[in-house]
């Protein structure tokens, strides 16, 4: 079980004076990686603050892999300690998703389908592990299912950041792009908040 320990005690210092513990009947080098691993998440995010969130978000769902569980999860359980509100993680959770939607839809708009597809062959999409199936996947999803998969793909791992692209080769209307990004993105980072905020209630 996490707990709050206070900062001052020099086992227990952190930048944000919020210490996690988990069960002692863990094995031990499990227990300190992943402790260590998620005390430097909650350091930084909360170093970054809800700039970071905005940021990381955007990244995120745009074209370079930043899994959002590593951004909302931690600062969702800041927000249940007093170091955060939940509200403004949320808000600028899918401000940030919005924006990284965004951009994809105008590049896909601007640079066309033939040119994003031949995009996708380069050394630097392999790197940040994007590729023409992945890309081809997402289109299908969007052909099939319409404007709405704009919406039900948010909840779509490898999809999620991908869906705009489809949505911007077509030149879908932004209104009901942003309506449904705007609707799926928060219902994911909805449920990343609350699975955070539960996990630092308890």
């Amino acid at each position: 079980m996490a707990e709050l320990v206070d900062a001052r005690d020099s086992k227990s210092r952190s930048f944000t004076g919020v210490r996690v513990r988990f069960p002692l009947w863990a094995p031990f080098i499990f227990y300190s990686m992943l402790e260590s691993f998620f005390q430097i998440l909650l350091d930084f995010t909360q170093g970054m603050g809800y700039t970071g969130v905005l940021f990381l978000m955007t990244i995120e769902s745009s074209f370079i892999p930043f899994p959002s569980e590593l951004v909302i999860t931690p600062a969702a359980y800041l927000a249940s300690k007093g170091e955060m509100n939940i509200v403004l993680v949320v808000f600028f959770g899918i401000l940030g998703s919005l924006i990284g939607a965004l951009i994809n839809y105008y590049l896909a708009m601007y640079l066309g389908r033939p040119l994003v597809y031949a995009l996708t062959e380069k050394k630097f999409s392999k790197i940040l592990l994007i590729n023409s199936k992945k890309l081809e996947k997402a289109e299908k999803f969007f052909l099939k299912y319409g404007e709405f998969s704009t919406f039900t793909g948010r909840l779509i791992p490898v999809v999620r950041q991908l869906i705009s692209l489809p949505a911007g080769f077509t030149k879908m209307k932004l209104l009901p792009f942003v309506f449904y990004t705007t609707l799926g993105a928060g219902i994911w980072i909805i449920i990343l908040a609350a699975l955070g905020y539960a996990g630092g209630s308890i």
